[in-house]
């Protein structure tokens, strides 16, 4: 039966429609969110999504704490890709402050914020596998997303919430075991993925599962203000990094793939050359790593070595002035974005001079793309609306900020 002619005889239906909460705590949602269906057997009529239910007043929160104890809040937005979030962070700050990052600095963030980016893919393209039926290829990306976190660990000690990096820079070098690691990352990681790939990209159940589930055509998804690759699948040439790059990603060659459909099929193919862009951008990065600093010198941002700390009265000051929030920030508003793992990661920061921000606003794309899943999955199977889900890639945490 076509679509359209099916939904011209919905109101005859109207008293054999049943009403199915998809959530909020069910594992195929991948989050605590709901949607509340009507369904006529397992046709999808209607859907209204429903949020609220993690609700953790980042936002509010942020009014209450120094610019340098904000950065733990920003992992628990996307926390499949924390990073991207953290040094998003770190360079509103910069851009408010007027804090000229060191371009050693700068590659060693590109690095970091591409190696999340593959983690944030591997998860979302490994879970559409999971959903059609295919459980292998998430167990073997799994532990390549282990690899990265171990990357991460010796960045920062941390693994999924990193707080990784600071305003001004990096915390710390790449240690030798970091570039060991890195080196035996890009020289594996390549073939296991295309593994992965071959077992899913033209196998026919996937695709006869994918292809035309949850489209969306490029006017609508710019309509509903998509961005990242749920807008890149739907045709829509647009990504961050290349139309207002920063971190110094105008230095990098890289192709930003598109798809044509908008469909789950051309989402996960999206994000799977996105994946090998990333390795192209970070063997572009290491290779050229400038010498020079790690960080900024901005000592009201940085905190001082403990062997200073301990011998010398400017070391303490500037050690309890980081600690204690009392970092001089001029009165001001900016807005700086980044292509997180979901599209476009803004920041509107209001200053007033104080030692928190007067205003801080995320835009979190997760919560603007949500909007259009009841369009999407309108008329479609139940099990086509699961896949639609993953293949969107709604992080609850970053949903419901």
């Amino acid at each position: 039966m076509q679509v359209q002619s099916y939904f011209s005889q919905i109101d005859s239906l109207e008293g054999e429609l049943a009403t199915l909460n998809l959530g909020p705590t069910h594992p195929a949602t991948h989050g605590i969110f709901q949607n509340v269906m009507k369904m006529d057997g397992e046709r999808i009529v209607s859907a209204e999504p429903t949020i609220g239910y993690i609700h953790r007043a980042f936002e509010k929160l942020a009014e209450r704490r120094p610019y340098n104890q904000i950065t733990p809040i920003t992992d628990r937005l996307n926390y499949c890709s924390s990073p991207i979030n953290n040094m998003g962070w770190h360079m509103t700050v910069e851009k408010l402050a007027k804090i000229e990052v060191p371009k050693r600095a700068q590659y060693m963030r590109v690095i970091i914020m591409e190696l999340a980016r593959i983690a944030d893919h591997l998860v979302c393209n490994a879970v559409i596998g999971v959903d059609t039926g295919a459980l292998t290829g998430f167990t073997y990306m799994f532990q390549e997303r282990e690899f990265i976190y171990e990357l991460y660990e010796e960045v920062c000690g941390a693994r999924l919430t990193t707080n990784i990096g600071r305003i001004g820079g990096m915390e710390r070098d790449f240690s030798p075991t970091f570039h060991k690691k890195l080196k035996q990352f890009l020289n594996e990681f390549p073939a296991k993925f295309e593994e992965f790939n071959n077992l899913l990209e033209r196998n026919r159940i996937f695709m006869d599962r994918t292809i035309g589930a949850g489209p969306i055509e490029g006017k609508r998804a710019m309509d509903y203000g998509f961005t990242g690759p749920n807008l890149r699948a739907a045709g829509i040439d647009y990504d961050v990094r290349v139309m207002n790059p920063y971190s110094s990603y105008e230095d990098f060659d890289f192709i930003v793939p598109v798809g044509i459909n908008g469909d789950t099929y051309d989402r996960f193919m999206v994000r799977q050359e996105e994946i090998r862009q990333s390795l192209r951008i970070i063997h572009q990065a290491y290779n050229n790593l400038p010498e020079g600093d790690y960080h900024a010198d901005v000592p009201d941002f940085y905190l001082p070595s403990k062997e200073d700390v301990y011998t010398k009265m400017e070391a303490l000051i500037y050690h309890f002035k980081v600690v204690m929030g009392e970092t001089p920030i001029p009165a001001g508003e900016v807005y700086h974005a980044v292509e997180g793992g979901n599209g476009e990661l803004g920041f509107y920061l209001v200053s007033d001079g104080g030692r928190t921000p007067y205003r801080l606003h995320f835009r979190r794309p997760c919560f603007i793309y949500y909007q259009a899943y009841p369009e999407m999955i309108k008329g479609s199977m139940l099990s086509d609306a699961i896949l639609t889900m993953s293949s969107m890639n709604v992080i609850a945490g970053e949903l419901d900020a």
